[in-house]
């Protein structure tokens, strides 16, 4: 039996079970996930992923792994290892998946692919009763399991709403050896000769990152870092990506200081799979003035921090697979600005419980407005947590994840 099997072993991971969120979604909620749970308790799950560390893919499996094992069901994850000449290629399959033109040379698909049969090598998946492959990293692990039983199902977290054609062709041909592609949004649907379903991420309200905070706490982690809180604070929390478009956040702020004072604090990390990140990073350097703060850090807690003393939160990107920082920002009652594109459309109902905006003219004018109304700001922010809390805490994400054993794990075959 596993240690993890074991009643008093699993109550141990107390922060980590349905039973914690039964005050948020109700016991009904509660007992039905349980059920499931009990459903597929027999199972041992694989997750394989490019990094444990940055993205919104480390943010989705920390707490689902530990939750479904928690349940009794064994879930391992496992990390493809990478050269930066690699992870160079990964990034560029990564961009061309949201749309971008770029060449994919004969070179480049012998560094993908060869790297890929390395780790390959190196992972023993023949005792698991599914496997759960995520983004194009290790997507070609599959062609080297040819006389696998397990269903293995390939899930895509990026906006795939226009991929780059000649790419995405050659991806599908190692996509169409999964059992079925899990995508976040019914409008990333591709034509697959495979299943395809849709399951939408959701946060940990419990993380560092999420869970509650006293005014004492949030002073010090913004003292801690120095971050004035003088002024209202504008704040955009994501990787370094210019996906996330920070100039465009940076020419809003600017835009709209000049009628309504306040400071603007872009604070993102450099994830170990994204080469792109630290470069971005550095150039943001040149646009930094008295009234912008921007830091690459780790700190989940100064993330958290910072969501509840942000007078705004800006997620202004151009292309978002989900955008799990304005899942996030949402439960802490924040207002958000969103990008008009992608997952944030699904979050954020304009006026409702944020508001969306299509260039930095529009973002800088929804900065003041909020600025300036602090009843708008209280309305906005209430119908936010709400919607998080109905939509897209863990417990539904576990659930999700549940149907789809039940559907495609090997005791579901």
């Amino acid at each position: 039996m596993s240690l993890l099997n074991s009643p008093v072993e699993r109550s141990k991971l107390g922060l980590h079970t349905i039973e914690q969120y039964e005050p948020l979604i109700g016991s009904a909620a509660a007992e039905r996930i349980g059920l499931k749970a009990d459903r597929v308790r027999a199972m041992r799950i694989a997750h394989v992923s490019s990094t444990f560390y940055g993205g919104g893919v480390t943010e989705l499996l920390t707490p689902l792994t530990l939750m479904m094992n928690a349940a009794g069901i064994e879930t391992d994850w496992h990390l493809i290892q990478g050269t930066p000449g690699f992870f160079g290629c990964t990034k560029k399959l990564h961009n061309t998946l949201q749309g971008e033109n770029l060449t994919w040379s004969e070179a480049e698909r012998t560094i993908y692919e060869e790297v890929v049969f390395e780790n390959a090598t190196r992972l023993h998946l023949d005792e698991c009763d599914a496997i759960i492959v995520h983004d194009p990293q290790p997507l070609p692990l599959i062609s080297h399991f040819p006389h696998r039983e397990a269903p293995w199902l390939w899930q895509c977290h990026v906006d795939l709403s226009s991929p780059f054609a000649p790419v995405w062709s050659y991806l599908r041909t190692f996509i169409e050896k999964y059992d079925a592609a899990v995508f976040s949004l019914p409008e990333y649907a591709q034509d697959l000769g495979i299943d395809q379903h849709f399951v939408s991420p959701a946060i940990d309200p419990f993380s560092p990152k999420n869970g509650e905070l006293s005014d004492k706490e949030i002073g010090k982690f913004l003292a801690n870092y120095k971050i004035p809180t003088d002024l209202p604070l504008v704040v955009q929390i994501s990787r370094f990506d210019r996906w996330k478009d920070p100039l465009g956040v940076i020419d809003a702020f600017r835009k709209a200081r000049k009628q309504a004072d306040c400071r603007l604090v872009l604070i993102g990390n450099n994830a170990s799979d994204d080469p792109e990140s630290q470069v971005i990073f550095e150039s943001l350097q040149s646009s930094i003035d008295e009234g912008i703060i921007v830091l690459a850090v780790d700190d989940p807690v100064l993330v958290n921090a910072l969501q509840r003393k942000a007078t705004v939160v800006l997620q202004k990107s151009i292309r978002e697979g989900f955008g799990l920082t304005v899942t996030e920002a949402m439960w802490k009652g924040a207002v958000v600005i969103g990008g008009d594109v992608g997952g944030i459309r699904h979050q954020i109902k304009n006026e409702c419980n944020g508001f969306l905006v299509k260039t930095p003219g529009e973002a800088a004018e929804r900065i003041v407005q909020v600025l300036k109304n602090p009843k708008l700001r209280e309305q906005l922010g209430s119908r936010a947590k709400e919607s998080v809390r109905e939509n897209f805490l863990m417990s539904r994400l576990l659930e999700d994840w549940l149907d789809l054993m039940v559907e495609h794990g090997r005791l579901g075959k």
